[in-house]
């Protein structure tokens, strides 16, 4: 594999200043355990200066007309389009996503800038009689904190950046510590787009994400990561009572319904179990199949996944690369070796490459009991259960009998039925004979444990923003 390095740290982006700092934090690529870059490892004065800054720039910035601040989203679409090379080799090197994954997830987060630049959120007329006149408003909250994870750190940024700017807000933003560099390097690239101070783009350890979250100079903290985390966040943030928008982890079911042709639904189910090594919140992480197809869907399952390369992501025949960090590698392989030891068959366990790398063989799991650590957690890895059952209403029963609720989807032919069982998940997705659709007018967010809030859309757009009733007596 191709990999790059850097001779000097990368910058962080605070009030218009590309910045570095004397100390630093090592990038590793996870496809060969090599530090491919130092980035800039932020103090609480660093972050101090960057909320005070956003807090400098907010008036202007929120007084000016939606339509010019569309523009700049417009603009920084194109900076990425421009340079999108140079950032998806980035973005495949420290996140070890494969080329056309990376290349994809750029096209994304260029598409998210231009489609949320489109968008509007405009006042509304709620009652206009001859005698009183009711104008609900959206005002901008403030400062916004930003806090990425690491799975999708360009697209999951934009998911952020466009909606909170948009709206009129400014903000800080922290990129993860483990997937820097294509962040910190469209912050370089786009320097002088916005006026100082508008967007600031730091990073840091593991002190920087509860320091942002307790800052008093935040007005709203928009997280994606884990449920564990996401609690003390809200936690955190409710010192002084910050707006938050979690969106946090799922354990999502999918149900593959009786008058579903196998051979038809297994690419579709493998990818929605497996997309990007199985660290996607709305991957499927628990196959519930009927058993009178099971053992022909698991047959199908097993020959396609022979078909998917595992390895070297700068190889485009490359279909999965390895997990992103050393930590979650870990927590991967001692749940595959916990799952051995419990007795359950492991149906396939496929092929990695030798030497260096987080690299975790596909591994399908036959039946494994309902209350096992397999299907009770989400394993953030590629490592999925297939799950026999004999009624739809069984079925439906245990996809929602768990603390999450952030997507499922359902498979079959009749989509009448399929929609009747949809409606029946308590999730804040379901797809329908398809996976992981996602769009900047979807509405998307969790029920149950998997967050608080919605992305996307004109309620995304409002949860950037306060409501203001101005209520006006004509006679």
């Amino acid at each position: 594999m191709k990999t790059i390095t850097f001779n000097k740290p990368l910058g962080m982006l605070i009030d218009g200043e590309y910045i570095r700092t004397k100390k630093t934090i090592p990038v590793i690529n996870p496809s060969n355990e090599e530090v491919i870059a130092e980035v800039p490892d932020a103090s609480r004065e660093d972050l101090d200066r960057a909320v005070a800054a956003a807090r400098e720039a907010f008036p202007a910035w929120s007084s000016r007309p939606t339509e010019e601040r569309a523009e700049l989203l417009i603009k920084l679409a194109d900076v990425i389009e421009k340079n999108k090379e140079e950032l998806t080799e980035l973005l495949m090197n420290e996140n070890g996503k494969p080329l056309q994954a990376s290349q994809a997830e750029m096209e994304d987060a260029i598409r998210w800038y231009q489609a949320i630049a489109s968008q509007r959120l405009d006042e509304e007329i709620l009652e206009d009689s001859e005698e009183h006149k009711v104008v609900l408003q959206y005002v901008p909250l403030g400062v916004v904190g930003a806090i990425v994870p690491w799975n999708f750190p360009m697209n999951l940024a934009a998911w952020k950046i466009a909606p909170a700017l948009l709206t009129g807000n400014t903000l800080v933003v922290k990129p993860s510590p483990n997937t820097p560099l294509s962040t910190l390097r469209m912050a370089e690239l786009a320097k002088d787009l916005f006026p100082k101070g508008v967007l600031n783009i730091i990073s840091g350890g593991d002190d920087l994400g509860p320091w942002m979250t307790a800052h008093e100079g935040m007005d709203k903290i928009s997280f994606t990561g884990s449920t564990v985390t996401g609690k003390k966040v809200m936690k955190s943030a409710s010192d002084n009572l910050k707006r938050t928008t979690l969106e946090l982890g799922g354990n999502d079911a999918a149900i593959v319904l009786p008058d579903a042709d196998p051979k038809q639904v297994v690419e579709g189910l493998f990818w929605a179990a497996f997309a990007n090594t199985g660290q996607v919140c709305v991957d499927a992480k628990r196959l519930y199949i009927h058993e009178k197809m099971y053992d022909e869907v698991l047959e199908e399952m097993i020959a396609y996944a022979k078909t998917i390369q595992v390895g070297d992501p700068s190889d485009p025949k490359t279909g999965l690369g390895p997990l992103q960090n050393k930590m979650q590698y870990d927590k991967v392989k001692e749940l595959i070796k916990e799952t051995k030891d419990s007795g359950a068959r492991i149906a396939y366990e496929g092929e990695v490459p030798a030497g260096k790398g987080y690299y975790i063989p596909v591994t399908i799991v036959d039946n494994p009991p309902e209350d096992s650590r397999l299907v009770q957690e989400e394993p953030f890895g590629p490592i999925v259960p297939l799950l026999k059952y004999k009624d739809i209403d069984e079925a439906v029963q245990r996809a929602n009998h768990t603390r999450y609720g952030l997507a499922g989807s359902v498979w079959g032919k009749d989509l009448e039925l399929a929609y009747d069982v949809a409606s029946r998940l308590e999730t804040g997705t379901v797809w329908i004979n398809e996976s992981q659709v996602m769009q900047p007018d979807f509405p998307f967010g969790g029920h149950k444990e998997s967050g608080i809030g919605v992305e996307h859309g004109k309620a995304g757009l409002a949860a950037f923003t306060n409501s203001r009733t101005v209520m006006i007596k004509k006679k």
